[in-house]
């Protein structure tokens, strides 16, 4: 495993630890408090962070994305 598919990795399940904290605060805290604001801003946070590290990835050459363009005709 590369470091880039260790780091992507990391990001995506920062994403859904964070997803997961920003529900339980929802059904924990009533409203009280802003612990799930603040959790839901983290997980956007990590969402825009993981898309620009994988267009400047693909940009740079790194990662080759599939499936998303017919092959060309030679």
């Amino acid at each position: 495993m590369s470091i880039v598919s260790i780091i992507i990795l990391i990001l995506f399940v920062g994403i859904l630890l964070s997803l997961g904290s920003a529900l339980f605060y929802l059904g924990h805290d009533k409203g009280d408090s802003k612990r799930t604001v603040r959790a839901l801003t983290v997980r956007i946070s990590l969402s825009i962070a993981l898309f620009l590290l994988l267009m400047i990835l693909i940009g740079l050459g790194v990662i080759q994305p599939h499936g998303l363009y017919p092959p060309q005709a030679s």
